[in-house]
């Protein structure tokens, strides 16, 4: 698949089948994540891989629209050092969770991000060091429906190119 046509076509997968995915799928998606650029090649992120069905639900409940967790084949929580240290940060850890998105969506594997509103319970949950913080989670699985994967874009489901690029002032 070209990068150009998994930009066109993905997007957010709310609902999995309840299937695993194989090892090799999910050190791709998270080798893809470890590739991803940073600022200053800083890297800032770590990723916790969770497939573990109790902590999925438990992880699903620390955020207002982060459910769809509990249904994944695999979640993973990005985690940071403080994003006030640093502007960028946040930005690093987004797309380490774009590059794992489409990475998936080549292998036929849905996604979906997860905003973490209750970042100490969920360092309760995972165990992470007191100097990471989790405020993105991302989940993955094979969609309920798998023709969600190849059916073509809604029309009007995107803002206009002219609505959104102004050229060299606003």
């Amino acid at each position: 698949m070209q990068v150009s046509e998994a930009i066109r076509m993905k997007r957010a997968v709310r609902e999995f089948q309840d299937q695993p995915l194989s090892e090799e799928v999910t050190n791709a998606i998270l080798n893809a994540g470890r590739r991803a650029q940073s600022s200053k090649n800083t890297q800032p992120w770590s990723f916790i891989a969770i497939q573990e069905k109790a902590t999925l639900k438990a992880l699903s409940e620390c955020g207002n629209y982060a459910g769809h967790l509990a249904g994944a084949a695999l979640g993973v929580a990005i985690l940071t050092p403080d994003p006030a240290e640093r502007f960028s940060i946040m930005f690093d850890a987004g797309q380490a969770a774009a590059y794992m998105q489409l990475a998936a969506w080549e292998l036929g594997v849905g996604s979906c991000l997860a905003t973490i509103y209750e970042p100490e319970t969920a360092r309760e949950l995972l165990g992470f060091p007191e100097n990471l913080h989790l405020y993105i989670a991302v989940s993955f699985g094979y969609p309920v429906d798998e023709a969600y994967l190849t059916r073509s874009p809604q029309k009007g489901g995107r803002r206009s190119m002219d609505n959104i690029v102004h050229w060299e002032k606003w």
